[in-house]
Formats: C-alpha cells, sequence, structure tokens
C-alpha cells in the first residue's frame, strides 16, 4: 500500500504538470464537452469523425492539435483516480489490520469533487475561480497523497522517532506559518495562471520599467466575481488588472524567500543531531530553484519548457516543506523526553 501510494504521488505530479502544459498551449477548450471530446473517447481525427464533431458544436470548430493536450491530460486524470478508489477500498477492506482508511477514503471522495471541478472548467468556458480552484485541488490531492505515503512507510519501517534538539522544539509554529505562506503563494499563481497575468510583465526587476507600474488595478485584478458566461480563454482581464496579479505574485515570492532563508538559517545553526539536515537541505534547493525558474519565465517570455518546471516545482517546494513539518513533527520533544524519564526513575525507586 505504501508503493501505491507513492505511485499515486508521482502521478499526481504528472497530472499537475500536464495540467499546466494544457494550459500553457491553450489548449483547455480543446474539447467543448466533459468527459469525452465532441461526444468521442478519443479526439475525432478521421474526416468523417470531424465532421459530426463539428456538426455537434458549430461553434467550437476541431483542433486536433489542441484536443490532445486536453484529452492525454484527462487521461492521466482518469487513471489517478483509478489508483486512489483501488487505495481506498484497499484500506477499507485490511482496515482491522490498522492500516489507515480515513485518509484514503477522503482522498478519495476529495478526486470526484476535483472531478467536478474538471468538468466546470471546461463547461464554464475557463472561468477563473474554477481554474484556480481546480489547480489548488491539484496541489491538494497531492499534498494529501504525500501525507498518507508518509504515514504508510513509517508504519510499514518501523521507524523509531529521534530526539529533538532543544533549540528545534519552538520552531513547529514557524514551520506551519511557512506552509500557510508556501500555500498563499500557490494559490497566487493559480490565479496568476487563470487570468493568463503571467505575460503583464516582460522585464526585471522592475515591471514595464517602473519599480510600481501606474494605473494597476488590483480591484479588477482580484475580483472574484467574474461573470460567468463568456470565453475566458485568454483572460477578459484589462492589462492593469493582469500587472496588478503578476506584482503581487512576485512579491509573494519574495516574502516566501525572505521567510524560508531565515527560518532554514536559524533550523540550520540549531540542529545539532536531529536529523533534519537533508530536509532542511531539500526546502533551500528547491526554493532556489523555484525562484530561479521564476526569474526565467520573464526573462525569456514564458518558454513552455520552463513554464511547466515552474509549475512542476512549484508542486516540489509545497511537498518538501510538508516533508520538512512532518520530519520536525516527529521528533520526541525536550518535554517528553524529560517526562519518559522522570517516570522512570519513580518506577525504579518505588520498586
Amino acid at each position: 500500500m505504501a508503493h501505491w501510494a507513492t505511485v499515486a504521488a508521482c502521478l499526481a505530479v504528472v497530472v499537475i504538470m500536464l495540467g499546466a502544459w494544457t494550459r500553457l498551449v491553450h489548449a483547455g477548450l480543446g474539447c467543448p464537452d466533459w468527459p469525452g471530446c465532441y461526444g468521442f473517447l478519443t479526439v475525432p481525427q478521421s474526416e468523417s469523425s470531424i465532421a459530426i464533431a463539428n456538426a455537434r458544436f458549430p461553434e467550437t470548430p476541431v483542433d486536433v492539435e489542441k484536443g490532445w493536450p486536453e484529452m492525454i491530460h484527462r487521461y492521466a486524470a482518469g487513471t489517478l483516480g483509478l489508483v486512489v478508489f483501488g487505495l481506498a477500498a484497499y484500506a477499507v477492506r485490511h482496515r482491522k489490520t490498522g492500516v489507515p482508511f480515513k485518509l484514503p477514503l477522503f482522498i478519495a471522495g476529495f478526486i470526484v469533487l476535483q472531478g467536478a471541478f474538471g468538468m466546470w472548467t471546461v463547461t464554464l468556458k475557463l472561468w477563473p475561480q474554477v481554474v484556480a480552484l481546480h489547480l489548488l485541488g491539484g496541489f491538494t490531492t497531492l499534498s494529501l497523497l504525500t501525507l498518507l505515503s508518509l504515514r504508510l512507510w513509517r508504519k510499514a519501517r518501523g521507524a523509531t522517532r529521534p530526539s529533538a534538539a532543544p533549540a528545534l522544539a519552538r520552531f513547529r509554529p514557524w514551520l506551519y506559518g511557512g506552509l500557510l505562506l508556501v500555500v498563499l503563494q500557490i494559490a497566487l499563481g493559480a490565479w496568476t495562471a487563470a487570468n493568463y497575468a503571467a505575460v503583464a510583465c516582460t522585464d526585471l526587476p522592475t515591471c514595464q520599467g517602473q519599480w510600481w507600474p501606474d494605473g494597476m488595478d488590483f480591484r479588477h485584478g482580484f475580483d472574484v466575481a467574474q461573470h460567468v458566461g463568456p470565453n475566458y480563454l485568454g483572460g477578459q482581464l484589462t492589462a492593469d488588472g493582469r500587472v496588478a496579479i503578476h506584482v503581487t505574485h512576485r512579491l509573494g515570492a519574495m516574502v516566501v524567500l525572505v521567510y524560508f532563508t531565515v527560518l532554514l538559517s536559524l533550523m540550520w545553526w540549531r540542529r545539532e543531531a536531529s536529523g533534519l539536515d537533508g530536509s532542511i537541505q531539500l526546502v533551500s534547493l528547491v526554493l532556489a530553484a523555484q525562484i530561479a525558474l521564476g526569474l526565467a519565465n520573464v526573462m525569456l517570455h514564458i518558454p513552455l519548457s520552463i513554464a511547466v518546471a515552474h509549475n512542476a516545482m512549484g508542486a516540489g517546494l509545497l511537498l518538501s516543506v510538508i516533508h520538512l513539518v512532518w520530519r520536525h513533527h516527529l521528533l520526541v520533544q525536550p518535554k517528553t523526553i524529560s517526562a519518559t524519564q522522570t517516570t522512570t526513575i519513580n518506577r525504579e525507586v518505588t520498586a
């Protein structure tokens, strides 16, 4: 079960990358219906199939090159769903053996909700609110599968809990704060992608030659009450609204960078023999790579490969922080150690 949960988590990363690829090649509406494509199980390619598809959806003629990214993304998401349902069924069947089953059941239910958001993404014509929530749902699915994998591997290996350095004990709330910052930054990234605001600023470190661009429209840029109905492929916001989103995403990245630079430095100096060395280094490397990819996106004008890698590395940053929080959570805190030693001494004295 631990192996299959790990496979599911890796597949979730693939689905996230395929979703980014589909969005970046403007294929989000490559198939105007759901779950099929113009009423077919695959993208129609023969002359007769294309004629039937065009008759069914005269407003959206078949574009084979855009249909396939959409359908490949759906096939991968469907495969992930089947693996998750298999995990949930196995967990329920073997729950008496101590296998965690509540989390797999919750993930299975969340996958159903995520599938609904995938449908609404198409039927509501890339409405930004739904697109952003669908992206966040993908990251949430990945996070839950990662937590399940960590729990299962720990149970399978019967690992002991290492002792924490006394100076590390007080970092737990700051780690949760860092995790919250990463989630908020991912949400900003999702909103940036959903509104096609990644290309709003094409220079660094300024935006359109200004440190604080004139006319930024935050009210419309972060208007979550946009009307349902128009086709949002390519975005409907004004340029000023997109600039406001892009600048906010940049500022969020700076906040995350400064926060983790300070936090990880302090943890590194106080780590002692806690065993967190690798986890701290992993977060540092992934954060540096993510910042570098973000800068490359702007400087090279959003090349497809780097833009997809930026999405994937966002998932990597989230997972590395979750792993660090998990490892810190498993540490036996000094108070617990002291209490255990006191209890042992009392028992020996009584005996």
